[in-house]
C-alpha cells in the first residue's frame, strides 16, 4: 500500500485514513491514478487550510457536488476516479496561477489627503455637525468615494451606502439603510419609522449616500424626509448629474421642497493639479517623463483612477524593472481605453 505524504492538515481537514480501492482493474482506477490522488488530496488540504475554506466551499469553487467531493477525499468514491482527480486538478492550477499573480499585483497608496478630499470632508463635517443637508458631485476617479469611505471609517454616527440601479428605489434605498444601520424590520409600513427612530438615536448622525444620481426622485424626497424628522444630516454624492438635477431650471420639476433645504453644494469637475502629484508622490513617480506622462492621462475622464490603473499594470509587466515613461506608455497603449 502506497503511503500518503503531505503536510500536516488543519483542524477540518484532517487527511483520510484509507484510500480508493482500484482492485479489479477497473477504468479510471489504476495505480498511477491512485498516487496522483495521494498527491492531490494533500494540496487540496492544504489550500483549504490556508484560505479558511470548509470542504462545502472548495467543493463548490472546484464544481464538483458536495457529497461526491466528500467521498472522494475521503477515499470512498467508487467512480472513474481520473475524472474527478482532473477536476480537481485543474482547480489546484487554477488557484495556484491565481496566487502567482496576485504576488505581481502592486497595492495601491491608501487614502491620499489630496485638497478634493479636503473639501469633501469639510462638507461632510459640516453636514454632520449642523445635521444639515449637502450634495457632493465629482467627476469620475476624483477620489470621492474614498473620501466619503475615510471620513466614515474615522468618525462615530456617520452611515454609507452605495446606490445602484437595482436599489434606487424607495424601498430599494430602504433596505440598503436597515443594512448599513444593522436594523432588522420584517413590517414594510414600519421600516420608515425604525430607520428614523435609529438614526435619532444618536446626536449629529451623518448619512451618506453614494452613487446619489441612481436614486428616483421619491427617494430622494424619503432621504429629505429623515433629515426633517429625525433631525440627521445627509450627504448625496455622485456625478454631475446630481448638480444638475437640482439646478435652477424653467421645464421639468421643480423639486422646491428639496432644493430649500441643501445648504451646500460642493462640484468638483476636474482633480486640481496638486492632487495629481501628491498621487504620483504616494506612488514614487520621481522620473519627470514618467510623471508629465502620466499628469497628462490624470486629466483625461477617470482622473485618479486612470493613473492607477496605468502604473498597475506597467508594475505587472516591468519584471521588476524600474518604472519609466516608456513602460507607462505601452501600459496606457495596452489598456486601449483612449475615447472611451
Amino acid at each position: 500500500m502506497n503511503e500518503t505524504v503531505t503536510t500536516s492538515p488543519a483542524i477540518g481537514w484532517t487527511l483520510p485514513t484509507g484510500q480508493p480501492d482500484i482492485a479489479g482493474g477497473r477504468p479510471g482506477r489504476s495505480q498511477a491514478d491512485l498516487d496522483v490522488w495521494h498527491v492531490l488530496v494533500g494540496k487540496v488540504a492544504e489550500i483549504g487550510n490556508r484560505q479558511g475554506w470548509a470542504k462545502a466551499e472548495v467543493a463548490r469553487r472546484i464544481g464538483i457536488p458536495d457529497g461526491t467531493f466528500s467521498q472522494w477525499f475521503s477515499g470512498k468514491y467508487d467512480g472513474r476516479l481520473d475524472t474527478q482527480n482532473s477536476r480537481v486538478e485543474r482547480w489546484i492550477a487554477s488557484v495556484e496561477e491565481m496566487a502567482g499573480l496576485a504576488a505581481t499585483i502592486p497595492v495601491a497608496p491608501g487614502f491620499i489627503h489630496t485638497r478634493a478630499a479636503a473639501e469633501i470632508i469639510n462638507t461632510l463635517v459640516f453636514a454632520q455637525m449642523l445635521t444639515d443637508f449637502v450634495t457632493i458631485t465629482a467627476a469620475a476617479g476624483t477620489g470621492k468615494t474614498m473620501a466619503c469611505k475615510q471620513f466614515a471609517a474615522t468618525r462615530s454616527n456617520v452611515h454609507m451606502v452605495t446606490v445602484s440601479p437595482h436599489t434606487k428605489t424607495v424601498h430599494g434605498m430602504l433596505m440598503e439603510l436597515a443594512t448599513a444601520l444593522d436594523l432588522t424590520q420584517h413590517n414594510p409600513a414600519k421600516l420608515v419609522r425604525s430607520i428614523g427612530n435609529r438614526l435619532a438615536r444618536s446626536e449629529n448622525t451623518l448619512l451618506i449616500v453614494d452613487e446619489a444620481q441612481n436614486l428616483i426622485d421619491a427617494a430622494v424626497d424619503q432621504l429629505r424626509h429623515f433629515v426633517d424628522c429625525y433631525g440627521c444630516g445627509l450627504a448625496l454624492v455622485g456625478n454631475d448629474e446630481i448638480y444638475t438635477r437640482f439646478a435652477r431650471r424653467t421645464d421639468g420639476p421643480s423639486y422646491a421642497q428639496i432644493k430649500r433645504r441643501i445648504a451646500k453644494r460642493v462640484r468638483l469637475p476636474k482633480p486640481p493639479a496638486e492632487d495629481i502629484g501628491k498621487l504620483l508622490d504616494a506612488w514614487k513617480i520621481e522620473d519627470p517623463d514618467a510623471r508629465k506622462f502620466l499628469t497628462g492621462i490624470g486629466m483625461k475622464d477617470g482622473a485618479l483612477g486612470q493613473i492607477d490603473k496605468t502604473i498597475k499594470l506597467a508594475v505587472m509587466r516591468s519584471e521588476g524593472a524600474p518604472i519609466d515613461a516608456g513602460m507607462l506608455r505601452k501600459a496606457w497603449s495596452n489598456r486601449d481605453v483612449e475615447g472611451l
